[in-house]
């Protein structure tokens, strides 16, 4: 048989699905991918469409082990744009890219705060968690290990050309050319806050509707590029 992952939107923790789906916004949670894989048996064929700005790393590393570890056969398509985390996803099987899509790699980053040692301390784990990320690019492409921290030190954007010649992609949908584009890197990738949670936990248990106004600006409360934690 053959199955559907869709990686579309921010990729979050399980516990925040609920909050993206009742603003109706695109996301992807561990179990949006446990779901489909759980029926799947050896000589099936999963199919992977990936157009995420990405989202927290440790979703992206879990759903690439998962796929990784998939007794079927994995065959992953870049429609979009496969960001940061959705990038490792990518480097987890046999992957294709549209002409028109962008591929976007970086070094891990967190927003704490504290003194000297706190900085300090996570500059050396977001240094550990930058060698651990890289080591998917490296399996995929063969790349060493020093060019794929290069890659992400210099927050590199890809096309679906440039991505085949470092060996990301196995091949260009459609066997087009891509057209070469350029964009800046959005905002800083932040889940939602508890406060905003239990204000919309409240509205929903209560039956609430989303107020327009909410349901206007939810794009621009809801609007990430890039996993940012």
């Amino acid at each position: 048989m053959k199955y559907r992952i869709d990686i579309k939107g921010v990729m979050i923790p399980n516990d925040y699905k609920w909050y993206y789906d009742w603003f109706g916004a695109d996301s992807t949670a561990p179990k949006d991918v446990t779901d489909v894989l759980k029926n799947v048996q050896p000589g099936d064929e999963v199919e992977v469409m990936i157009n995420s700005p990405g989202g927290i790393i440790d979703i992206g590393s879990e759903i690439y082990t998962m796929l990784r570890q998939c007794a079927a056969d994995v065959k992953i398509y870049i429609t979009g744009q496969a960001c940061s985390a959705a990038s490792i996803v990518a480097m987890a099987g046999y992957c294709e890219m549209s002409p028109t899509a962008l591929m976007m790699v970086h070094c891990v980053s967190s927003s704490t705060e504290g003194n000297h040692s706190d900085m300090e301390h996570m500059a050396e784990t977001l240094q550990i968690a930058d060698n651990a990320l890289s080591t998917a690019y490296v399996a995929k492409s063969g790349m060493s290990q020093e060019e794929a921290l290069a890659m992400m030190e210099h927050e590199t954007w890809l096309t679906a050309e440039q991505a085949k010649e470092k060996k990301l992609i196995d091949k260009i949908m459609f066997e087009e050319k891509e057209t070469n584009l350029q964009l800046v890197a959005g905002p800083m990738f932040k889940l939602p806050d508890q406060t905003k949670m239990n204000a919309a936990r409240k509205m929903m248990e209560s039956g609430e509707e989303v107020p327009d106004k909410v349901a206007l600006q939810k794009l621009k409360l809801l609007k990430l590029k890039g996993e940012k934690r």
